[in-house]
């Protein structure tokens, strides 16, 4: 019975040979019709993509570069002391170009995925593959993942903007606000530094209010000096003024000075102690060596021209002894 059937269908269905040749000639049909439509669209948009990136990566490399070359034009015009004050604030040479060259890459990066989404996306709906289901779940995904992680992309951003503009480095001395110490990473989620105690603090970025680098600009050395009220307060402006010359003019420290020490004078008086305020205006941290180098020559020179300390104070009757 099965071979009669065969048979029997095959006298019924002469044309079974000529339906599949052409279903197949449909199908060929059918796909060069796609090739010269819908093939066409998703090549000019792999295209598209492509020259998209390479622009993008362009304009990205050539603003890496003038900002490089800016700074760099900036150092150049500085004289020695200038450069060197120059790069301990962060703005000269290497560190500036790498911070800006780290930048210049997270944003190619960036700038590559989202291209390539697109791309995709696009290529997608040129398919016909249903975009609908896919962008609802990646909805529902891309909301709860923002609530999740939202505090992860304030870091991240934040950490992009300390990068950029450079606000400290590795070796600075800050202030965070929640601890102060030198830095010792800076990456784009946290910051890590260590304390004047050997605490290592992890800080992120984006719990960073407010920022204070000591090691930007200038310091800052005040020295306080007091003497005996009963001394000449001329003579002993006298005295400070040549020290500070002196110290100015030491090659050991000239180059550690912005400017020459300057005597504002007398800042205080109290009881039988009057005291002599000086301020040395110095590179980034610099300020402490500065100031007790100062103040050792200072004590050494009253010496030398025997200006009395100040009187001690009694000790009270019940006091310690």
């Amino acid at each position: 019975m099965p071979v009669t059937d065969a048979v029997t269908a095959l006298t019924r269905f002469p044309d079974l040979a000529d339906l599949d040749a052409q279903a197949v000639v449909g199908v060929v049909e059918d796909a060069q019709h796609w090739m010269l439509t819908g093939g066409v669209r998703v090549l000019v948009t792999v295209l598209i993509a492509v020259v998209a990136r390479w622009a993008l990566h362009r304009l990205i490399d050539r603003t890496v570069t003038s900002m490089t070359a800016r700074s760099s034009e900036r150092n150049s015009e500085r004289d020695a002391r200038s450069g060197l004050l120059a790069t301990t604030t962060g703005h000269a040479g290497e560190r500036h170009r790498a911070r800006v060259t780290t930048v210049g890459s997270l944003l190619r990066s960036i700038s590559t995925f989202v291209v390539g989404l697109v791309a995709a996306l696009t290529v997608m709906s040129l398919v016909g593959l249903p975009l609908g289901p896919l962008l609802a779940s990646a909805g529902v995904g891309g909301v709860a993942i923002g609530f999740g992680a939202q505090s992860l992309v304030k870091d991240f951003l934040s950490g992009i903007f300390m990068i950029f503009e450079d606000q400290y480095g590795v070796g600075d001395i800050v202030d965070t606000g929640e601890a102060i110490g030198t830095i010792e990473e800076v990456s784009l989620r946290i910051t890590r530094l260590r304390d004047f105690d050997g605490v290592v603090w992890y800080v992120r970025n984006g719990e960073i209010v407010r920022i204070g680098n000591r090691s930007q600009g200038n310091g800052a050395a005040w020295v306080d000096m007091p003497f005996s009220y009963r001394e000449d307060v001329t003579k002993v402006l006298g005295i400070v003024r040549e020290v500070c010359e002196t110290f100015a003019a030491d090659p050991d420290w000239e180059a550690k000075l912005i400017e020459p020490p300057t005597v504002l004078g007398v800042d205080s008086i109290s009881g039988q102690t009057v005291t002599v305020k000086v301020l040395a205006k110095t590179l980034a941290g610099e300020n402490f060596p500065v100031q007790r180098e100062l103040r050792a020559r200072i004590k050494a020179a009253f010496d030398a021209h025997e200006v009395q300390a100040p009187p001690l104070m009694p000790l009270s009757p019940g006091g310690p002894r």
